[in-house]
């Protein structure tokens, strides 16, 4: 999915030195979606490819166009190096999927460990501790609800790849941003127009919803037994889960248990909800984590503040319980 020109019309030199190193190329084949796209969903079936290299640099750039500092678009463009295959479905493996920050393990040592990406690094008077944690540069990443550019990236993406928003409207709400000042102090992205920012909370709420739907959650989870059912089965180890998904997925047809597994799972197209379950179907319960994005408009406060309407809709998303029963089909 190629939308980096919306953020910026020029790659600085490191960035664009730093995107040939094994560690991001691996990237490009490792999707946004987290395995979602794999399946027969309509919601994700015709998704156009959007990789996690595509989000990477769409950071870097988002980073460099309101900074201008190199070093800080380095450190957004290397926060997804330690993603592995299929991305947060690992986080659903290791039982880290309400907080999701285990698929951040090991960037520091995946920096550390490839020398390509560290001729760069030092060429450009750069050292691990500045770029490895993206975290120490608020407009990089911040808090939820706050708008960062990770945040953006992935939101903007998303409005594109599943049309909930079109590029003219992309393009309105990117040209409305600048930078200011939180209520705690820290820079943050800030929209101008209140009504842009309504529209674009509304916008990215969609996108939320979509992130913890039944076909979502339910992909998800079936696609982490099928990886854990293979590493017990020796058919994948965990070092392939650093590998990509056409490799992985390809070791899965190797072996007929889990073909037949992973046919299985591409298969999906329809799901079923219930109080309890119902008749035959692998049916679970399950939570996911809530993202949402509230944001800032310069003078007047948060979204939320200002729209009842946003305002409803987020504390009525932030209640479901997500204690149904779902199966897929």
């Amino acid at each position: 999915m190629e939308h980096h020109g919306l953020y910026h019309n020029e790659i600085p030199a490191a960035v664009g030195e730093c995107i040939a190193a094994p560690c991001l190329k691996r990237l490009k084949a490792v999707g946004m979606n987290c395995g979602c796209e794999y399946t027969a969903f309509p919601r994700f079936a015709g998704l156009s490819p959007y990789s996690r290299f595509d989000h990477s640099l769409g950071v870097a750039l988002i980073v460099w166009h309101f900074t201008q500092d190199e070093k800080q678009a380095v450190a957004g463009l290397l926060h997804d190096v330690a993603t592995p295959v299929f991305a947060h479905v690992v986080d659903f493996l290791r039982g880290d999927y309400l907080v999701q920050e285990s698929t951040e393990d090991g960037t520091r040592a995946i920096i550390e460990g490839d020398e390509a990406l560290q001729r760069v690094l030092r060429a450009h008077g750069f050292v691990t501790d500045g770029v490895c944690d993206y975290h120490i540069y608020p407009i990089a990443d911040n808090d939820s609800p706050c708008l960062s550019a990770d945040r953006l990236e992935y939101t903007l993406g998303n409005l594109l790849n599943y049309r909930i928003r079109t590029i003219d409207e992309v393009k309105a709400f990117y040209a409305d941003l600048s930078v200011g000042t939180n209520e705690n102090g820290a820079p943050e992205l800030v929209f101008s127009d209140a009504r842009l920012a309504e529209n674009f909370a509304f916008a990215s709420l969609a996108c939320s919803k979509i992130y913890v739907s039944d076909e979502d959650r339910f992909a998800m989870q079936m696609l982490s037994e099928l990886l854990k059912d293979a590493i017990g089965l020796g058919v994948l180890t965990e070092a392939d889960l650093y590998t990509t998904e056409p490799e992985v997925s390809a070791k899965l047809l190797r072996d007929e248990r889990t073909a037949a597994a992973w046919r299985r799972y591409r298969a999906y197209h329809v799901m079923r909800r219930a109080e309890t379950p119902v008749g035959e179907g692998q049916w679970r319960r399950i939570a996911a984590k809530k993202r949402y994005i509230d944001p800032l408009i310069r003078g007047v406060g948060r979204v939320s503040a200002y729209s009842d309407a946003f305002r409803i809709a987020r504390d009525a998303f932030l209640s479901d319980p997500q204690t149904d029963w779902i199966a897929g089909e």
